[in-house]
C-alpha cells in the first residue's frame, strides 16, 4: 500500500493542477468565444500545467515515478507538451493569423507573445535535443547542459507569457501556479547542479 506521505503528494499536486484548470473552465471570457479559440486557450492551461509536473518527475519527487520509470513519463510529457504548444499556436492561427505571424517575427505589440515565442522554440529544440541525443550518442554532459539551460527558458518564458495574458486562467490562481512551477523548476535546478559539468571544460581551456 501507498503510505500517506505518497497519497498526500499526489493529492497535493492533483489539486494544484486542477484548481487554475477548474477556474479557467468557469471564466466569464470563455462565454461568447468559439470552439477553436476555448480549445486553443486549454492547450495553452494544459501546457502550463505540465510544467509543474515535468521537474518533480526529472527530480525524482513523485512516489512510485523514480528512476527510470519517472523518466520515461518525463519524455512522453515532453512529446504531449510539444503537441499541446503545436495546438495552442495552431488555434490562435486559425482565430487570428496576422497576429500569430506579428508574434513569430517579434512585431506584435503585445508584450506576452514574445515571450511564449521564445519559450515555443525552446520546447521545440528541447525535442529536437532529445532526437539526436538517442541518434547521434550525445555526451551526457552535453545533454544535460544543454536540456537544463533549454528548460530554463521554456519555464522563464512560459511563467511570464502567461503571467502577462490577461485571458482565461484566473489571476489568483495563475499566480500562485506560476509560482510553484518556478520553485519546483528552480528546486530541480539546485538539486541536480548541471552546472558544474561545465567546470571541467572551463579547467582544461585554463590549461591551454
Amino acid at each position: 500500500m501507498p503510505s500517506v506521505r505518497s497519497v498526500l503528494i499526489w493529492v497535493a499536486l492533483a489539486v494544484a493542477v486542477a484548481i487554475p484548470i477548474a477556474l479557467a473552465a468557469g471564466s466569464p471570457l470563455l462565454a461568447w468565444r468559439d470552439g477553436i479559440y476555448v480549445a486553443s486557450s486549454f492547450a495553452g492551461v494544459l501546457a502550463l500545467a505540465l510544467l509543474l509536473v515535468q521537474p518533480l518527475l526529472a527530480g525524482g519527487y513523485l512516489p512510485a515515478l523514480r528512476a527510470r520509470r519517472g523518466r520515461h513519463v518525463h519524455v512522453w510529457l515532453g512529446a504531449a507538451l510539444v503537441a499541446l504548444i503545436l495546438l495552442h499556436v495552431a488555434g490562435l492561427w486559425l482565430t487570428s493569423a496576422p497576429d500569430v505571424i506579428d508574434a513569430l517575427l517579434f512585431a506584435s505589440p503585445t508584450p506576452f507573445s514574445a515571450w511564449g515565442v521564445v519559450a515555443m522554440w525552446a520546447a521545440f529544440a528541447t525535442a529536437a535535443l532529445a532526437a539526436w541525443r538517442t541518434r547521434f550518442r550525445m555526451p551526457p554532459r552535453i545533454w544535460r547542459i544543454g536540456h537544463t539551460t533549454l528548460a530554463v527558458v521554456i519555464v522563464v518564458g512560459s511563467v511570464v507569457h502567461a503571467w502577462l495574458v490577461d485571458g482565461t486562467m484566473e489571476p489568483l490562481s495563475k499566480a500562485a501556479f506560476c509560482l510553484l512551477v518556478v520553485l519546483a523548476s528552480a528546486k530541480v535546478v539546485l538539486d541536480l547542479r548541471a552546472w558544474r559539468l561545465l567546470w571541467p571544460a572551463r579547467r582544461s581551456a585554463d590549461h591551454r
